[in-house]
């Protein structure tokens, strides 16, 4: 594997990228191959987030009652609205893209066809979006089911999951790029998703952290992420909505450009 580092890449590799129609089939193509394993995916995807927000919602909300304003299993379950679709989609963009890149060689076939790498790397992303906003429609559902989120505001939820997914497939795909294989891809989740996870509010509110804890986890997107969401599932507009949206944004379109720089340096050298 090339060694050479993100920011010493040849300048081509740093052009823009490119976005044409082209990545639709490829898109539909992974959408395909889902649908025969739908039922499996879902469940697996879904599966131990519903479980943290029952047991932990219901187990510890007996004893806390309110926090911030809303029953604690509504807290948790907005927490875990975005870190389904941050899981979601780092696992798309990593051990599936992975997969196709390099175990199943899928994306050689694709290219050798007239679809460029740039739309293939689109592809990906979009399906790793699309991914996480399945994943936020499902948990969204049981939190209605539950009572909780019957306001119009919360269905602005789902485009947010999408961005979500946007964002962590955009990293995804940056490790895919780098990795040698599919034990590469713990260290993502184990200094990169699992302090985020602790520190973006998911369980118990930020200001309960250490000041400069607080602070520090405002860079975080998972932050900005469940700052769009708890107003919404209580019915109200987010204070500062252009300002979590724009750092969302730039996340996932500067993640998007290093991951498809690399995947350049990776397939075409």
């Amino acid at each position: 594997m090339n060694t050479t580092t993100a920011t010493s890449l040849p300048p081509s590799f740093w052009r823009p990228p490119t976005f044409s129609s082209r990545f639709v089939p490829v898109w539909q193509r992974n959408l395909l191959v889902w649908r025969k394993l739908a039922a499996a995916s879902v469940l697996g995807n879904i599966a131990d987030p519903l479980l943290y927000m029952l047991a932990l919602g219901y187990g510890i909300g007996a004893m806390i009652g309110e926090v911030g304003g809303m029953p604690y299993v509504a807290f948790i379950g907005t927490g875990m609205v975005c870190q389904s679709a941050m899981f979601t989609a780092s696992f798309e963009g990593m051990y599936s893209a992975f997969s196709r890149m390099h175990v199943q060689r899928t994306w050689d076939a694709i290219i050798n066809a007239p679809i460029g790498l740039d739309d293939v790397v689109l592809a990906e992303w979009a399906w790793a979006g699309t991914k996480a906003l399945m994943s936020t429609v499902a948990i969204l559902l049981v939190l209605m089911a539950l009572g909780f989120g019957h306001t119009w505001l919360a269905l602005w939820i789902l485009p947010l999951g999408f961005l979500v997914g946007l964002v962590f497939g955009a990293f995804g795909l940056t490790m895919t790029a780098l990795a040698p294989g599919y034990d590469f891809f713990s260290y993502f989740f184990t200094l990169a998703l699992t302090p985020m996870l602790l520190t973006s509010g998911v369980y118990f509110p930020v200001e309960q952290m250490p000041a400069w804890l607080a602070t520090a986890s405002n860079f975080l997107p998972l932050k900005h992420a469940i700052d769009l969401a708890r107003p919404l599932m209580l019915g109200h507009v987010p204070s500062d909505v252009a300002l979590h949206v724009a750092v969302l944004a730039a996340y996932a379109l500067a993640a998007y450009w290093v991951a498809l720089a690399l995947t350049r340096r990776r397939l075409l050298r």
